[in-house]
Formats: structure tokens, C-alpha cells, sequence
């Protein structure tokens, strides 16, 4: 490629924080729940890198052609990979693209189809556009990409009070927050110099059982709620205890192990695509009867999208009061609508 950048570039970071900033000289953004890749074209050549450098273009061949019909001739435009459900975006759908079967990759291509959300410019023809502010960035983009049904520009706005309706609005699209910029921001590779605010929720939860650490001592509690039928259906775990807390955790539960938790609804998974060779299907089943409260993100279908953030026991809540219920789902908001919000910008 003759491109003024080449491929192996970090992406820009976000760091997290608990509000969305205020004041002169933001911009505001959706947070896309896809992979993030970083598009480089050069004619008739296009490659899609990830944020940790693999080459994505061979699970997403849809992708190129549109992207030859979108982007311009020579370009390097940073963004994310989606896949769009009846509800929203479908990160589990997503996820069984990574495949090695190319049978499997051609047949997924066409029942689910992937997009491509653009948020940056970082290179366009011989220009190399880091250096300019995002601003700048930012209306070459739009000028630059012929949007479409699968390659579009994220919607944008410089208004604080449009950022908190599209935080509780777009999550009933699968957006799991707002990312936020400094309009004179230089791209950054590698650096957190992004704002991101994501959702963020707690809930009780039964634990019915654990996997191992390594060194020793509990890895992860494998946390569960009741369904309206009264059946314990596995919906995440929580890590990231201290070596001291591993062993307190063991001697805490090897009084429960054996007793009868998951098994009639949904248990904890197998080997995963994402474990790097771990069989997550070894793990300890635990009476249910103790209780702890735990932070979340977002739920996908009937479980948690990311690890749950151990908070407290909670001793005082009965396992059968550990109910899907807690949880208060956002209303239905399609994808459709997010595009249009950028679209009247």
C-alpha cells in the first residue's frame, strides 16, 4: 500500500468515567458494541485491521465491496464492526463471525450481515491527518464517505443534553454508552485520551458455582437468576479477587460444593473462541444460597455482556428473590433511528 500510514496503527483510546463531561469543546458520540478496526484503502486494495493488529477482512467479505463503494480511493478511516438484530445490535451474532471455516464465514455473511460505523479520519490521499484537530477530522470525514445502508458516519453532537437522551435512548439499540471528544484533540495512537460513560447497573444474584484460579483459591463465582418459572439460569461471573480473597472464597464454599444450582436452564459455556484455549466447561457447582450484589454494563439476550463487578454479600436477600425482575430493560429503540439522529446533524 501507498498510503501515508500502514498498518500496524493502534487505535485512539477511551478512559472511563462516571459522568459525561461538560463545558465548550466537546463532541459527543454513541458508544458502538462491535470490534473496532481500522480501514485502509488503497484502490482497489482494502485491508481491515484490528485493535490488536489481526486481519479482519477475511470474516467480513461482505464488508469490502461496500467499503470500495463507500470510502474514497485512498483513505485510513478508524471505526467499528456491527451486526444489526431484530432488537438492535447483535454482539453474539458478531462474535460467530470469527470462524475458521470459510463455508461458515460465507453462509453467516449473508444471513448476518455486518456494517461498518465510521468515527475518524486519520489519512486521506497523500494527507496524513493526525496532526489536525478532530474538528477537522471530523467534517472531512463526512464529506468523504458516501454513506450507505452498511458504511455510515456515527452521529455526532456538540449539545450535552443530546448526549444524555441518546445514553438512555440508544441502549434499546445496543449502544452500551456515549464516547466523548475535545474538539482540538489530535489522534492519539495507543493513548486514552477519549471520555467514554457507559451504563452501568446493579443487581443480585444467586452464585451456584465457581471455577478455579490458577494460583489457587476461587478464579470466578459463576452468578445466576431466576427466570418466571423459577428456574436458575447462569448469567455471568465476577473476577479480579485478591490472592487473600481467592482462599476466604474457597473456605467460604467448600460447605456448599455439590449442591444442585445450574443444569435446568442455562449453564456456564464451554471452550470459547475468546478464552485462548481455556475449557470453561470446568467448573464447581455450589448449593444456591448465597447472595451478592454485583455492577453490570449491559445485558445481551439473557446474560451479561462483560464480567459483573463484585460489590457486596448480601445476606439479608433470599437466593429466590434473585430474579430477572431487578432488572428494568430499555425500551425499544431501532437502529434505524440512531443513523437518522445523524442524519438531521
Amino acid at each position: 500500500m501507498a498510503l501515508p500510514l500502514r498498518p500496524f496503527i493502534e487505535p485512539m483510546l477511551s478512559e472511563a468515567e462516571d459522568e459525561i463531561p461538560s463545558g465548550p469543546g466537546w463532541r459527543y458520540e454513541p458508544k458502538w458494541d462491535g470490534f473496532r478496526a481500522l480501514v485502509f484503502r488503497d484502490g482497489e486494495s482494502i485491508h481491515l485491521q484490528s485493535r490488536k493488529g489481526q486481519p479482519l477482512e477475511r470474516y467480513f467479505p461482505e464488508l469490502l465491496p461496500a467499503l470500495a463503494e463507500a470510502l474514497p480511493p485512498r483513505a485510513v478511516v478508524d471505526g467499528e464492526i456491527v451486526v444489526a438484530g431484530p432488537r438492535g445490535l447483535d454482539f453474539d451474532a458478531l462474535s460467530q463471525r470469527i470462524h475458521p471455516a470459510a463455508s461458515r464465514i460465507q453462509r453467516l455473511s449473508k444471513q448476518t450481515p455486518a456494517a461498518f460505523v465510521a468515527f475518524d479520519l486519520l489519512a486521506l490521499g497523500d494527507d496524513d491527518l493526525r496532526e489536525q484537530p478532530f474538528s477537522e477530522r471530523r467534517s472531512r470525514l463526512e464529506t468523504a464517505i458516501r454513506e450507505t445502508e452498511q458504511i455510515f458516519v456515527t452521529p455526532q453532537t456538540p449539545s450535552r443534553e443530546d448526549a444524555r437522551r441518546w445514553f438512555e435512548e440508544f441502549e434499546g439499540a445496543g449502544l452500551d454508552g456515549v464516547v466523548a471528544k475535545r474538539e482540538d484533540l489530535r489522534y492519539r495512537p495507543g493513548e486514552r485520551v477519549m471520555v467514554k460513560v457507559k451504563h452501568l447497573r446493579t443487581v443480585d444474584c444467586v452464585v451456584g458455582g465457581y471455577r478455579k484460579h490458577k494460583q489457587g483459591g476461587i478464579g470466578s463465582l459463576l452468578l445466576g437468576l431466576y427466570d418466571e418459572r423459577g428456574i436458575l439460569d447462569h448469567v455471568g461471573h465476577t473476577s479480579s479477587f485478591k490472592a487473600k480473597e481467592r482462599r476466604e472464597l474457597e473456605a467460604m464454599l467448600k460447605p456448599l460444593e455439590g449442591g444442585k444450582s445450574f443444569g435446568e436452564g442455562r449453564t456456564p459455556g464451554g471452550p470459547s473462541r475468546w478464552s485462548q484455549g481455556k475449557d470453561l466447561s470446568e467448573w464447581t457447582a455450589v448449593s444456591p444460597k448465597l447472595v451478592c450484589e454485583v455492577t453490570f454494563d449491559y445485558l445481551q439476550g439473557e446474560r451479561f455482556r462483560h464480567a459483573a463487578t463484585f460489590v457486596r454479600w448480601r445476606r439479608d436477600k433470599a437466593p429466590r428473590d434473585c430474579t430477572y425482575g431487578q432488572i428494568k430493560r430499555p425500551a425499544r429503540f431501532a437502529l434505524a433511528q440512531v443513523k437518522r439522529e445523524g442524519a438531521r446533524r
